[in-house]
């Protein structure tokens, strides 16, 4: 398989974090996906499509468990 971006044939297998925001905040949803190790184009099956839909949609109503990471704070301009 060739990269449809960089028609690299580097593809492999990976875990990534996908962000999804939610309003003020950023959920990371670790998936397993095919990425390009040239320039990281992510490739996502049918199954991968229809599970980040299902997050959003408990994220959305609230029905999710998550654990916090960090907080990201902003420095006031000068």
């Amino acid at each position: 398989m060739k990269c449809i971006v960089c028609k690299g044939s580097s593809i492999e297998m990976k875990v990534v974090d996908e962000q999804i925001q939610f309003m003020d905040d950023i959920v990371l949803l670790p998936l397993k996906i095919l990425v390009c190790s040239t320039c990281g184009e992510r490739y996502y099956d049918r199954p991968t499509l229809k599970r980040i839909e299902e997050v959003r949609f408990k994220i959305a109503n609230r029905d999710f468990q998550a654990d916090e990471v960090g907080k990201v704070l902003r420095a006031h301009a000068a």
